[in-house]
């Protein structure tokens, strides 16, 4: 109980100096309304803490015991799981102390709900000079559902590779090109949902943000966040080809509690579906960059986030094997843009409660609603986002303009 009390301290104190150094306070009453709102989130998500899901049970908790016995980081020699090594490491790490491994691991991704909410500070930040809309974002953010259910109830990681793709799309918008791709890396080390917004980058190539030498900075940032358990004793191929290992343990279905095009269909494990819908995903794709490259010289910052939030949600939406937790990005971008777009707030609704009914049926063990209501929703999303960025394009701005 001490360390929760010491670490809710550290999140709050912390949480406030950022917001301090980014002069979104500026006196003492706003200092201590975001404090007070910073421990009623950290409240919320500490009521969660104690549940134990079968992820938990069955995965992450017997991971952390076999660390233990294997000596700690000596045991990051050993193939173990199916999270790449990244994560490994803070599961290594967990097994030294005495305290119970269920908080320690939900804690992680409590910090991460953090800086999480920080890059889509960031992000926001680079579209309007609003102070009340960078800290709506930033509390919103910590508020969204998906973002407390998702490490402080269901002790899942999303919001460290989450937190990582965001900063790769602020540090890109931001001309630092090497460090967005250093960024992207670290968000695929440790998921490979980073993929979602991987095809973001030809949009950022059309755009002449990026150079093709500035790409090599990918497999170098990858290879050394994979050193440490290289030089434990892990083939260093192994860690490379891990993705490409796992992709028979994916499993057969079509869908997983996920609001995708597959929930319109009982098809279950069709083999030529599932090729249908990776097809589907690379022509949305392609047809998207064959107008972007029409359109190349209208490819403004508002454009290129519109361009993250589609491909968050399409890119899943097409794919077979999708798990609940898929759109968990598109959930956050989604709100950083309704933030933005005041009169878009519905979409971020609508993303929200396509998401939350996968959530919803992981964690009751029943369906609130089955997921072809989140997939239409999803499908209103595109259709609105579609729309508006056919209108940046034609050199119609949305409001906010991106800052020069």
């Amino acid at each position: 109980m001490a360390a929760i009390i010491i670490f809710i301290l550290l999140a709050v104190a912390t949480s406030a100096f950022l917001l301090w150094r980014e002069r979104l306070v500026v006196n003492i009453y706003e200092l201590s309304m975001c404090i007070i709102l910073l421990t009623l989130l950290l409240d919320i998500r500490l009521y969660f803490l104690p549940y134990a899901t079968l992820d938990y049970k069955d995965f992450l908790q017997k991971w952390v015991d076999f660390y233990r016995v294997a000596g700690g980081f000596a045991g990051l020699k050993y193939s173990i799981g199916n999270y790449n090594v990244p994560y490994l490491y803070f599961l290594a790490l967990f097994s030294y102390f005495p305290l119970y491994d269920l908080y320690l691991i939900k804690l992680l991704s409590v910090t991460f709900d953090i800086i999480l909410a920080f890059s889509g500070l960031k992000l926001i930040s680079l579209f309007t000079d609003s102070r009340k809309k960078k800290l709506i974002g930033f509390f919103l953010i910590l508020f969204l559902p998906t973002v407390i259910l998702n490490g402080s109830c269901w002790a899942q990681c999303d919001s460290i590779y989450s937190s990582f793709a965001l900063l790769s799309i602020y540090f890109m918008l931001r001309d630092r090109p090497v460090l967005s791709v250093v960024m992207l890396a670290l968000s695929f080390g440790f998921k490979l949902q980073a993929v979602f917004i991987m095809p973001l980058y030809l949009g950022f190539l059309l755009a002449k943000r990026v150079k093709i030498r500035h790409l090599f900075a990918f497999p170098v940032a990858y290879a050394v966040l994979v050193l440490p358990s290289v030089i434990a004793g892990r083939p260093f191929l192994d860690t490379v080809t891990l993705y490409f290992n796992q992709v028979d343990t994916v499993g057969d279905g079509l869908n997983y509690n996920a609001p995708t095009i597959f929930s319109f269909f009982d098809l279950n494990k069709s083999a030529l579906a599932g090729r249908l819908g990776i097809a589907a995903a690379f022509l949305f794709i392609i047809a998207v960059y064959l107008v972007l490259f029409k359109k190349r010289a209208n490819i403004t910052d508002e454009v290129l986030l519109a361009l993250s939030l589609i491909f968050s949600i399409a890119v899943p939406f097409f794919l077979p094997h999708m798990h609940d937790r898929y759109f968990f990005i598109a959930d956050v971008l989604s709100l950083c843009y309704a933030v933005l777009y005041a009169k878009r707030y519905p979409l971020a609704i609508l993303v929200s409660f396509a998401s939350l009914l996968g959530y919803y049926a992981y964690l009751m063990k029943r369906y609130l609603l089955t997921m072809n209501f989140g997939a239409f929703a999803l499908i209103i999303v595109l259709v609105c986002l579609i729309y508006d960025l056919s209108l940046m394009l034609k050199g119609l701005p949305r409001t906010p303009q991106p800052r020069q």
